[in-house]
């Protein structure tokens, strides 16, 4: 693949640093306050849709897909069978036409892509001095790269617009053996394979597309030759998603399915491929949430992490005048704001589960306050060691 790259020398003194080390403050404390709603909102959460799976998990009924029974009418039902449709989906465009629950088509274009690293040094005195390589290669990407905002934009200009566009076709009517699926449902079903276009579709399309496109390799390219592509070209291809074996969980409406609104607030709406009983469904989902739950937790700390540092990182500036021990106090501040972050998390989750789970809260909470109190203890022998020192 094409490339090239630029190397750029820059260097900062010790007073421009401490300049915007004080005004990335702003922007921490944004980051800081922003981490506790984000995780006390995500325990609500995660409380409200293990509440709403456990209530499906005790309110559902197997009901047969080849025969729809009104007694069933807004319960919650599992229903297993083949996913199938008689209808066509077709790309007017470039007069592709299959039988199938979906059809995609996908649209790339060669473009230049920017990406740098930088590596920074310290001196005596405060100052740093920057060495940042921006690479340039040329990607096939289904989006717009701005080449404008590139640091070398000059010779790495990309087009304004792509000439085609993604878009997605589904058919009118899927069924399952006597029910119809509606589109949240079908959207779920997400296992595409790959479609080639023939002669056929070709000669299918309008004409300004058969002046302008070549059939190539089961899909379309716009430009001179595909065995070397220049900047603009753009090549088109298709997915399909076909009938399939799937397991549903939703509540029976008439002959089709919606989201099943639980008491607890959540909803559920339930798909996977092949034949899986409920029970594994719903373990499925549990497992789903929890993992969800966690990677938000995990967001949620680092943006307290990360807010508290860019608030405390002016002091480790101060001390890169001598750069051995602005190393020594950023690493102190870091394992510092590491434990304060990780001990206001517990409080946050505490609080919110005194909300939504008021046991598991108030012992979580015990658990909190004794880090808490164990930073403030350290921080107490600390100023005692100092003392005695003195």
């Amino acid at each position: 693949m094409d490339a090239d790259s630029y190397t750029e020398y820059g260097g900062r003194s010790w007073g421009s640093r401490l300049m915007e080390s004080i005004k990335g403050i702003l922007f921490g404390f944004v980051m800081f306050i922003v981490a506790f709603p984000l995780l006390f909102w995500n325990e609500g959460r995660a409380v409200q849709t293990a509440k709403s799976l456990a209530e499906g998990a005790s309110e559902v009924v197997s009901v047969p897909s080849d025969n729809v029974e009104t007694t069933n009418e807004g319960k919650l039902v599992y229903v297993t069978g083949d996913a199938t449709t008689t209808d066509s989906v077709s790309d007017p465009k470039f007069g592709v036409t299959v039988s199938a629950l979906r059809l995609e088509r996908v649209a790339e274009m060669y473009q230049w892509k920017e990406s740098k690293t930088s590596n920074s040094q310290k001196h005596l005195g405060g100052g740093e001095t920057t060495v940042t390589n921006y690479k340039y290669e040329k990607v096939w990407s289904p989006k717009l790269i701005h080449s404008g905002g590139f640091k070398q934009a000059s010779g790495h200009e990309n087009p304004q617009t792509i000439p085609v566009t993604n878009q997605t076709w589904t058919a009118k009517s899927v069924t399952l053996g006597g029910f119809t699926m509606p589109d949240a449902l079908i959207d779920k079903m997400d296992k595409t394979e790959s479609y080639a276009a023939d002669e056929t579709a070709a000669g299918n399309s309008p004409p300004d597309v058969q002046n302008r496109f070549k059939l190539h390799q089961g899909g379309y390219y716009l430009g001179q030759n595909p065995a070397s592509p220049a900047i603009g070209d753009t090549k088109v291809t298709f997915k399909v998603v076909r009938p399939a074996t799937v397991s549903i969980v939703a509540r029976q409406v008439a002959n089709t399915f919606e989201a099943y609104q639980a008491k607890a607030g959540g909803s559920v709406l339930l798909l996977t491929y092949g034949t899986v009983g409920p029970d594994a469904m719903f373990k499925t989902a549990e497992k789903s949430n929890r993992n969800l739950a966690w990677v938000l937790r995990a967001a949620g700390f680092l943006l307290m992490f990360i807010g508290l540092f860019l608030i405390f990182n002016p002091l480790a500036v101060v001390a890169d005048v001598v750069p051995i021990f602005g190393s020594f106090l950023r690493a102190g501040v870091a394992a510092f704001v590491g434990l304060v972050a990780a001990s206001l998390s517990l409080v946050t989750i505490s609080v919110a589960w005194l909300t939504y789970r008021p046991l598991l809260g108030i012992a979580l909470l015990v658990l909190a306050a004794a880090s808490v109190w164990g930073l403030v203890r350290l921080s107490m022998q600390k100023q005692q060691l100092q003392k005695r020192t003195a």
